[in-house]
């Protein structure tokens, strides 16, 4: 889900019904805390019994709007989370929004615009999601709706055409069989002899070979996902986690296009 700050009473409706349908299927949903789509989405998965997660655009210890601060507290009480970037006290300022939304994009398997008017936060999430290796699903409305207009734009952009919630579940299915096949290896892995250590301490040591491979594979120049995965032999959704987590640490830019190229300074 993505933020938006207006939203018709049918989009409301559409947001909880599709959240609580993700939740109820073992997804955690992901969304921004702010009015209406945002709301709704967070709402419907703890409807559900599900898992959502809310990224701020503000510090941890201030909820904006205000008026969403027991949503904040249902969504921790309820094995969910709040995350934010921005370190304590951060007030709400316009421009952090959009910068937030590209931690709501990273992670997540999937962006779903349900409104959006041209020009909107909405849009500029979707565009992220694609360039870091993301779906994109959009909700078709009517022409005379303004707040259709986004979707429409990004239906002729390429994003993927859905009606119901299983047509993104349906979407997603390869992906998550990729991520089973991760975690089955992960599970696979037997204690280290030598050292007596559980296989969560291999995991971590096998990640960090990963991540050595993965700045050689970016070496200086500017580099597309497509050879990322050809030089590192990672999946996408593994490379778009790891990259997102380099770039919070100032290891990586990403450009338009979905170009990622080393941050000057790093080694």
């Amino acid at each position: 889900m993505n933020f938006l700050y207006s939203a018709t009473a049918g989009g409301i409706a559409t947001a909880r019904d599709f959240s609580a349908t993700f939740a109820a299927r073992g997804f955690a949903v992901c969304s921004g805390l702010a009015s209406g789509i945002d709301t709704a989405a967070h709402q419907g998965a703890l409807q559900a019994k599900g898992v959502t997660v809310a990224v701020l655009g503000t510090g941890l210890d201030t909820v904006y709007p205000a008026r969403n601060a027991g949503l904040a507290s249902s969504i921790v009480l309820n094995r969910g989370a709040l995350v934010s970037e921005f370190p304590p006290r951060t007030p709400a300022r316009r421009e952090n929004f959009p910068r937030r939304n590209r931690i709501i994009s990273g992670l997540s398997l999937g962006t779903l615009v349900i409104e959006a008017s041209l020009g909107s936060g909405s849009l500029i999430t979707a565009r992220i999601a694609a360039e870091q290796g993301r779906e994109v699903f959009a909700i078709p409305g009517s022409i005379h709706n303004p707040l259709a207009k986004g979707c429409h734009q990004l239906l002729r952009e390429g994003a993927k055409l859905v009606e119901t919630a299983q047509d993104v579940i349906d979407e997603l299915a390869p992906l998550l069989q990729q991520w089973r096949e991760s975690l089955d290896v992960l599970a696979d892995t037997p204690v280290r002899p030598d050292s007596g250590r559980p296989a969560a301490a291999a995991v971590l040591e096998s990640g960090d070979i990963d991540y050595t491979n993965l700045r050689k594979a970016l070496g200086f120049d500017p580099v597309r996902m497509d050879a990322l995965v050809e030089r590192t032999g990672l999946t996408v959704p593994v490379l778009s986690s790891m990259l997102l987590r380099m770039e919070l640490e100032g290891e990586v830019v990403t450009n338009p296009g979905g170009i990622y190229s080393r941050c000057l300074g790093q080694g």
